[in-house]
């Protein structure tokens, strides 16, 4: 029997996520069989070539995709990245594989030295890891899990077995990561926000002395075109500081970057909201998650929000004040529901603006301002379009009730990404695949996308799944 076919159909009773239409089938069994192939056992690498571990993020939004063809393999999942969680809390941003050889990629596990450089941060002993993190959202791919099939979660304990794991995760990160002394959390790397060279890390990253290029060897360059890939100049900034980090035992976070950034911040906020609602489902009140999340809606408006731009900004705590650059990040937040209305309809029109063109100029909406000097449609984030903001971005959409914008960028992600081969990124203009094809995210986030027609009973209509009107809260002047 063809195996995708047993991915198509939820194996569970219950209530199911996804029934797939007729007219959807066709790019549903694609986008699964994308998820099929990138499959280990355990977890989903991003691409076979390109990524042959397991990122954190990454599988945040994989499973929020496969939950829509497998529960069970949703939940293992995160259940596989969150075994591999630090004593500390952290969540690392890579679960390395260790039948993959170590030239295979790079930074690899002898760069790391988890084992050893993270043993005072409790780095796991059964497993090598990197030492950073990346971006929280797997409390909302958790709970969005559970409401693809809630008989099998409660059935496996998912949540149960799941939620101290979360919490930890989100206690690092409020009680180690706030630099800045304002209730945000800061990020110690451009690779822990997840959006790796984007030119709002230029100014920040242009104080860092580069490692020396005989010292490393890039094997991103063996699969992908060096045009898409960030420069040599940037790499050598990322492994000084990644082993600067390293050397400080993984447990100083007084390094020369330290940058507060919207999306990473807005995506622990939407990650609060899906801890109260799992707090609920296993019996406690979760009111203490929805007034983090209220306050840290607060914090990221005073801190975060330019008027004048009409978006949020990074901010440097190394070098202060908000950062210049417009990167998408700064349009992330609209995912929230708990946005001031005037923010989020200042949002609104910087989308459709000219820095970002979104349903005039631009199929996808682009990484970075269209506008700024160092834009690229084709090199990394520095310009071109990514699956999985185009999912944030739609979300925000519906939750502020802009549904026929939400509608045109589901529609645009479903149909590149097919037309693409699932490409891990496009041109925001033509839709041309960049980097790699076959990747997870993007198959199994336009599942999702897919699935939008018929949300699940019990979830909200903005189909986030992390918020209803009782989640809301906030002024919303």
């Amino acid at each position: 029997m063809d195996r995708t076919a047993q991915l198509t159909a939820c194996p569970t009773p219950g209530v199911t996520a996804y029934d797939p239409p007729g007219v959807a089938a066709a790019a549903h069994v694609a986008a699964a069989r994308v998820l099929d192939a990138n499959w280990t056992g355990g977890s989903t690498v991003p691409s076979r070539n390109l990524y042959p571990h397991q990122w954190s993020w990454d599988s945040a939004f994989i499973a929020i995709g496969l939950r829509h063809v497998s529960p069970l393999r949703a939940q293992t999942e995160l259940e596989t990245l969150l075994a591999a969680q630090w004593a500390d809390g952290r969540v690392p941003h890579i679960v390395f594989n260790p039948s993959v050889p170590l030239d295979a990629y790079f930074p690899s596990p002898d760069f790391w030295r988890s084992a050893t450089a993270g043993r005072a941060a409790g780095a796991p002993r059964t497993v090598q890891t990197s030492g950073i993190v990346q971006p929280p959202v797997h409390a909302l791919a958790a709970w969005l899990v559970h409401r693809a099939d809630p008989v099998l979660s409660r059935a496996r304990g998912f949540l149960a077995r799941v939620h101290p794991r979360l919490a930890a995760w989100h206690r690092y990160l409020l009680h180690r990561r706030d630099l800045g002394g304002g209730g945000l959390v800061s990020v110690v790397h451009p690779w822990e926000q997840g959006m790796d060279n984007s030119p709002c890390w230029d100014a920040p990253l242009a104080r860092i002395a580069p490692a020396p290029a005989r010292s490393f060897r890039r094997a991103d360059l063996d699969h992908g075109a060096p045009g898409d890939r960030p420069t040599d100049l940037d790499y050598g900034r990322y492994v000084r500081l990644a082993a600067d980090y390293r050397d400080r035992g993984y447990t100083r976070e007084d390094g020369e970057f330290a940058v507060e950034d919207p999306s990473f911040n807005a995506l622990l906020i939407a990650s609060e909201y899906a801890l109260a609602r799992i707090a609920r489902e296993l019996g406690a009140a979760g009111t203490a998650r929805l007034a983090r999340a209220e306050r840290l809606t607060a914090a990221l408006v005073d801190r975060l929000w330019d008027p004048r731009a009409g978006m949020f900004r990074c901010r440097d705590l190394r070098g202060g004040g908000l950062v210049a650059e417009r990167g998408v990040s700064g349009l992330v937040p609209l995912l929230l529901p708990g946005l001031p209305r005037d923010i989020a309809a200042a949002l609104v029109r910087t989308l459709r603006g000219p820095h970002f063109s979104f349903g005039d100029r631009t199929r996808l909406v682009p990484s970075y301002d269209l506008l700024g000097e160092a834009f690229d449609p084709h090199r990394y984030w520095r310009g071109p379009a990514w699956f999985n903001t185009g999912w944030l971005v739609e979300r925000g959409l519906r939750v502020h009730g802009e549904t026929a914008a939400a509608d045109a960028l589901r529609a645009a992600v479903v149909r590149l990404a097919g037309a693409s081969g699932f490409a891990e990124y496009v041109d925001p203009f033509t839709g041309e695949a960049c980097g790699a094809t076959g990747f997870s995210w993007t198959a199994a986030l336009a599942l999702d996308l897919l699935a939008t027609d018929r949300p699940e009973p019990g979830v909200s209509p903005t189909g986030t799944g992390a918020f209803d009107n009782s989640d809301k809260g906030g002024d919303r002047r």
